[in-house]
């Protein structure tokens, strides 16, 4: 077997190992889910939400088309984690709760809570089998293995060490995935670079248009993920959760900051990645075959490092992500609706059962869309959802007109204006009114409109009491 093999799956290994190693910190329900991190640990788990595989594999795919501009991605990510931090990281971290839904209830009622978890947790299942998609892929196409025999071995993997150790066994394993990235990244660059003749060789084979404009890849494309991020970075579960489980207030707007600024930059590299591919294999049928392409013309050692690197993306996004799933089903609808008076042990079980049950359908997931366009137009279906409820939230924050009722309608009025903005492009092509109305747009128009509307019309005091009322749910 090829040293890539037996490099990707050492890494794979040791992670699940520092996952398991996790447990004995992993003793209580809070523990689990996460309380009382310092900086370190919110920015290695926060970062996890950020990269992953499409800031690896898909960035260096738009840099093959489209030059420097498809590292807006991962900038604009980064935009949307400034914007969280300095304008709610602190507000977030006082109302003491690991949840988003839980952040819905204090400004809009329980009700609200129930919706948005249901939501957010779709959210979190969707993107999640994306990312276990791309690992399988990677199975497939680095490691020539089945498809299906590589999403369980490695979903089987995700589920064991985010079981294991919860929020402390994410920390842990983010800081060496992090580390494995970028350092990845580096070296890939450094090793092809010679290949090429430098980066000024580069610059001089390629055009300066599209390659080297930060613009190319098209103003409503970039000012759409800027929006996209802004909105949806302070919705995101999985990367609030660490925030939400800082040590102090300070420490969570601290760590924010600092995840922006490891976050944002990551996309330039990879998008550099794409553009030395470009001009290496200027014909590849397939500008997603950019990165592994490049990456099996190293030299086995070298490749093996760097693919390694491609695995730590995946991995530091799979097991936040479905943490965060099994958060919010047990805090958002077990603790909160159907047992309150459950003990400590109970709600830590019900999060490894959820946890793992989130895991488990992610890769069923996983299975069966492999090589359907469908799963994006999930992907994209899930961050606007996401962003739209932000927009919700906002009005509960700052309109104090704005009702329980019409909140609930707005959050599903906003799901299903989103699901026909994305099926109506992908049966046509185009998006239903014009080509700049995205799907983003289109969702946090019907978000506020709706909610400004229902609002007016069903006007509750309700949500005031609503969270004293929970048994006659």
């Amino acid at each position: 077997m090829p040293i890539q093999f037996f490099i990707i799956i050492g890494y794979f290994c040791l992670t699940i190992g520092i996952g398991i190693y996790a447990k004995k910190k992993s003793t209580s329900s809070d523990a689990f889910h996460g309380a009382n991190l310092g900086i370190l640990m919110c920015v290695a788990a926060g970062t996890g939400e950020w990269l992953g595989g499409t800031s690896t594999t898909g960035v260096s795919e738009y840099g093959y088309t489209f030059g420097l501009s498809g590292a807006w991605y991962t900038l604009a990510n980064g935009v949307g984690i400034i914007f969280l931090a300095l304008f709610f990281a602190k507000l977030y971290r006082s109302l003491d709760t690991v949840t988003v839904p839980g952040i819905i209830e204090k400004f809009i009622g329980v009700k609200a809570r129930i919706v948005s978890s249901v939501l957010l947790t779709f959210v979190m299942i969707v993107v999640g089998a994306s990312q276990i998609i791309a690992a399988g892929t990677l199975g497939v196409s680095i490691l020539g293995l089945d498809y299906n025999i590589s999403v369980i071995i490695l979903g089987i993997g995700f589920i064991v060490y985010t079981l294991a150790g919860g929020m402390t066994a994410i920390g842990y394993t983010n800081v060496m995935h992090l580390v494995a990235m970028y350092g990845g990244v580096v070296l890939a660059i450094v090793l092809t670079g010679k290949d090429i003749g430098g980066i000024q060789s580069l610059h001089m084979q390629l055009p300066q248009e599209p390659y080297f404009n930060m613009f190319s890849i098209g103003m409503p494309k970039v000012s759409s993920w800027i929006i996209a991020s802004v909105l949806g970075a302070c919705t995101a579960q999985a990367g609030i959760q660490p925030i939400l489980a800082a040590r102090d207030a300070k420490v969570a707007k601290k760590a924010a900051l600092l995840t922006a600024f490891a976050v944002a930059p990551f996309g330039i590299l990879t998008a550099v990645l794409g553009m030395v591919a470009k001009v290496r294999f200027p014909e590849l049928a397939n500008a997603k075959l950019a990165l592994p392409t490049l990456m099996m013309n190293l030299s086995p050692l070298g490749g093996g490092l760097v693919l390694a690197s491609i695995m730590a993306a995946i991995l530091s996004t799979v097991a936040p992500i479905i943490l965060a799933a099994g958060t919010m089903f047990t805090k958002d609808i077990y603790q909160r609706v159907i047992n309150s008076e459950a003990s400590d042990s109970k709600i830590l079980y019900m999060s490894r059962v959820s946890t793992g049950i989130a895991g488990v359908i992610c890769s069923v997931l996983a299975l069966f869309m492999y090589g359907s366009a469908r799963i994006l137009d999930m992907v994209y279906f899930a961050y606007t959802i996401r962003g739209a409820l932000f927009v919700v939230l906002l009005l509960g924050i700052y309109w104090k007109r704005t009702s329980s009722r019409g909140a609930i309608y707005g959050m599903w009025i906003t799901g299903a204006v989103g699901l026909f903005w994305v099926v109506y492009q992908a049966i046509y092509g185009e998006f239903p009114i014009n080509s700049a109305i995205t799907e983003t747009y289109a969702a946090v128009i019907a978000a506020l409109v709706s909610t400004v509307i229902f609002s007016l019309i069903f006007k509750d005091d309700a949500k005031k009491n609503e969270s004293l009322q929970v048994n006659e749910l």
